[in-house]
């Protein structure tokens, strides 16, 4: 075995000459890669002894893709269209052995090589649309030519990977692999030297991409299907061009037109703002304090305390991932509509066929409920999901005190209440933490993890882990009114209702908000939560909400009772603007003695978007988040910030700290109001022309 590169070996075993990659942990297409890569092909090419070659990768993986690292650093040859170049124009077979995920660059490889086998679990794909950006070594060339125009699209503007099955089906793998890939891999080639088999280059395939030609529809009724999903996004459209380009233009110069829109594409504010979201996600996982080697509970049983919404969307969870739960609640009418939701739940996926009949009996099978509160005695993780009042929490959590087990986390699911409060009901406030799910739990991804004061690092980094293999993306954050999102959304609602009284209309709002990115705005959202949620949290603080409680007092709670701010047909969710409300919203204006005035979209859009940035930059102040990331992680996958625009603090560094700063300055002078007060930290950085992510 010759060692080419401290990652790259070559070896040869009878007549195939063997390539392995070693670069843990995904075997990135790093330079040295591709070095060793070029290298060894030259060798094994001027090896007279060798018929044929094969790829393969150590470790768990083969290459899961680019080394985006390297993105926006002078480019440092041989770059992947050259070592694909060498692969596919070797007069010799080269045979890709694929197994754990072959995905971006990594399926470029395998696509380069004349025949493909893989192991069943393994799974492929191009997910560069993730990054904003399109496969930029052939892959929107190739694939067409391999699985066909349509199938292409839906796998490059998707970015979702397929199994190895369907990519046997699909042409995409040529044998899957029973038992030792490599060996299958040698032995596969072998057949192909002994059968005398032509080279089969994947760019000299025409029959897939000649049956769309002449079929523009096929185009335009795909752009028309993921219209609405990609609202905002630039790299789906590249993608389909590129993938339009491959059925219309010779092979070299659909190459020539994917790397264009490929470099359009990597200069773009929009991939800069989701490769950074990429890493800032991967950051969200780290704890300063806490390390990975941490002794962690094994959860091996959980128990939900509610039965109600969240409570029910939460033990879908734990079901979801093979997880014993027992859900409790105090009564049994509660408690058999709880469970009957989540059945119903359970059916319309299964009715969508995305659950089969088995799957959804096996997972109504893994929740019990009950009314019992000792049932949760076996659990090593309970959940509080009760109304989001303070003495209810307490009283549950000095309960389970009493019937938990002694080494059991317990969990609140409060979404704004003190969580070093509800720890003191109990004896073992060292095993409390917040574990803030979102609504709908079985949908959501975030999963807010508040550290109390007095949480022990075993409890956090066990929340920690179980919110990955709930499969969240857990961000832990410290204790305050709203944590870190709804902290922040406060300060988002407080503008939304006075942009109300002073002009604006429900309507106006919510379209500068989708027009910005977001998937509704403040007022179709509370229709979408229930404008009860917050009128309960707010007579708790005693205080009052202007329009918001006026809509409560009528009894309009949002879609459930069909008005809100908006009204609903029966069965329809689609917000319509309602001449009610705006005689609401016009009396609220006339007691408040505000006069009206016109009210421009940019105006909303600030004064929405500015006091959040200004709260986040408190939250950081105060150590209530680790890093302005973390923030943006929760507004992204919480929220509906935009990932095209990074999140908040990333998007406020874009817009420049002193325009924002300045901005408020601005209110704060015209109105006397101390809400517009720039944060110390705001106020700082903009002084000294620096970014929160400079920090």
């Amino acid at each position: 075995m010759v060692q080419l590169t401290p990652s790259v070996s070559l070896d040869r075993r009878g007549r195939v000459a063997v390539i392995t990659v070693d670069n843990p942990p995904v075997n990135a297409l790093s330079h040295h890669v591709r070095v060793g890569l070029r290298d060894g092909l030259e060798r094994a090419l001027a090896d007279a002894d060798a018929a044929a070659l094969v790829v393969a990768c150590a470790g768990r993986t083969f290459f899961a893709g680019a080394d985006i690292t390297e993105f926006g650093k002078p480019p440092q040859e041989p770059l992947l269209p050259q070592v694909l170049d060498v692969i596919e124009r070797s007069p010799k077979p080269v045979v890709a052995a694929i197994h754990g995920t072959a995905l971006g660059g990594g399926l470029e490889v395998a696509l380069a090589c004349h025949w493909r086998v893989g192991v069943r679990t393994a799974r492929l794909g191009l997910p560069e649309v993730k990054l904003g950006l399109l496969p930029g070594a052939g892959g929107t060339q190739r694939l067409p030519r391999v699985v066909g125009v349509e199938k292409a699209l839906e796998m490059i503007v998707s970015g979702e990977p397929i199994g190895a099955e369907e990519a046997w089906r699909l042409g995409l793998l040529d044998e899957l692999v029973e038992g030792d890939l490599l060996a299958g891999a040698i032995a596969f080639a072998e057949r192909v030297v002994a059968e005398a088999r032509p080279l089969r280059k994947v760019r000299d395939m025409e029959e897939r991409i000649a049956a769309a030609r002449g079929r523009p529809e096929i185009f335009s009724e795909f752009r028309k299907a993921i219209a609405r999903q990609t609202r905002g996004f630039r790299a789906p459209e590249a993608c389909i061009k590129a993938v339009e380009a491959a059925v219309e233009l010779p092979f070299e110069q659909g190459l020539a037109r994917e790397r264009e829109l490929f470099l359009e594409l990597l200069h773009s504010p929009e991939s800069r703002a989701q490769r950074y979201f990429f890493f800032a996600e991967r950051e969200a996982a780290k704890i300063p304090d806490i390390p990975p080697d941490t002794p962690i509970r094994e959860v091996h049983k959980a128990a939900v305390i509610g039965a109600g919404t969240m409570g029910g969307g939460i033990a879908m969870c734990f079901a979801n991932v093979g997880i014993p739960v027992t859900v409790v609640d105090v009564s049994r009418e509660a408690l058999e509509r709880g469970l009957g939701v989540v059945r119903r739940n359970y059916e319309a996926s299964a009715a969508r066929g995305r659950l089969s009949r088995e799957d959804v009996e096996r997972r109504m099978a893994l929740i019990q409920g009950t009314l019992d509160l000792e049932a949760v005695g076996d659990a090593d993780l309970v959940i509080e999901a009760v109304f989001e009042e303070m003495p209810i929490k307490k009283d549950v959590f000095a309960r389970l005190d009493k019937v938990a087990r002694p080494e059991a986390v317990l969990a609140t699911n409060t979404s704004t209440l003190d969580v070093d409060e509800i720890a003191a009901a109990t004896s073992r406030p060292e095993s409390v933490v917040g574990m803030h799910f979102f609504s709908p739990a079985h949908v959501m991804r975030l999963l807010e993890v508040v550290r109390g004061a007095r949480a022990s690092k075993t409890a956090v980094a066990t929340a920690m882990a179980v919110g990955r293999r709930l499969g969240k993306v857990p961000v832990v954050v410290g204790v305050c009114y709203g944590f870190v999102g709804n902290r922040m959304l406060h300060q988002r609602g407080v503008q939304a209702e006075r942009l109300l009284q002073e002009g604006a209309l429900p309507e106006q709002v919510d379209r500068v908000l989708v027009e910005f990115g977001f998937p509704m705005g403040p007022f179709a959202m509370a229709d979408l939560a229930g404008l009860d949620v917050g009128w309960r949290i707010r007579k708790g603080r005693g205080v009052r909400s202007p329009v918001f409680d006026r809509l409560c007092e009528l009894g309009r709670f949002g879609q459930k009772t069909g008005a809100g701010f908006y009204r609903y047909a029966p069965g329809d969710r689609t917000p319509r603007p309602d001449p009610e409300v705006e005689r609401i919203i016009l009396e609220v204006s006339r007691e408040l003695g505000v006069t009206r005035r016109e009210i421009s979209d940019q105006e909303v859009l600030e004064r929405l978007l500015y006091p959040m940035v200004n709260e986040g930059a408190r939250i950081l102040e105060e150590g209530k988040a680790l890093r302005a990331s973390d923030i943006d992680v929760i507004w992204v996958y919480g929220y509906g910030w935009p990932v095209y625009r990074g999140g908040p603090m990333y998007w406020a560094d874009q817009q420049g700290l002193r325009t924002i700063r300045d901005r408020l300055r601005e209110w704060h002078r015209r109105t006397g109001d101390p809400f517009w007060t720039p944060a110390p930290l705001l106020d700082r950085l903009a002084d000294e022309g620096r970014g929160f992510l400079d920090r």
